[in-house]
């Protein structure tokens, strides 16, 4: 359920008394920068950065995949995925075959190598999630998981509202 814009006394924020130190968004940014120092610290043995295994896994994941949907699930700029998968193909981890029936469309195929190196991500990511959890119980896990479902949720039905609205009449 979104919230009312004119009914301020269910805003848990106000501008007047805002903080970063107490916003949940800048502390998510915060938290997802030091998860994804302590992985990318991790994966450099591998050579690969958080731009370069997020893919990779991916890939792992979902093997019949191009490069423009591969873009859409990850929420990133195309041109960035080429130039990740770039890098990774320069490193062996991946090739890219044209298709036989459609040349338009070329495949993405992880070599062998590249599927070893997939297989870490999963476990460097579980233990530096668990590093960040500790001392939290199951329940805790659960509620904060659920919790940013629903701020997913919301996100998704704002931005959903903004598209559905209609613009402004400039002669008013």
């Amino acid at each position: 359920m979104l919230i009312d814009p004119q009914d301020e006394s269910s805003f848990f924020y106000r501008a007047g008394v805002y903080s970063p130190d107490k916003s949940i968004g800048f502390l998510m940014r915060r938290v997802l920068s030091s998860i994804l120092q302590q992985a990318d610290a991790q994966l450099a043995e591998h050579g690969l950065t958080y731009v370069q295994w997020l893919p990779l896994y991916k890939l792992l994941l979902c093997a019949d995949t191009n490069s423009s949907d591969l873009a859409k699930a990850l929420g990133m700029d195309p041109a960035s995925v080429t130039r990740a998968l770039d890098r990774i193909e320069a490193k062996g981890l991946l090739r890219r075959e044209r298709s036989t029936t459609d040349r338009r469309v070329v495949h993405l195929v992880l070599t062998d190598e590249g599927r070893s190196v997939a297989t870490q991500v999963p476990k460097v990511l579980t233990q530096v999630l668990n590093g960040h959890l500790s001392g939290f119980s199951h329940g805790e896990c659960a509620l904060m998981l659920s919790m940013l479902q629903r701020m997913l949720a919301n996100g998704d039905a704002l931005r959903e509202a903004l598209q559905h609205a209609s613009p402004p009449d400039p002669s008013e």
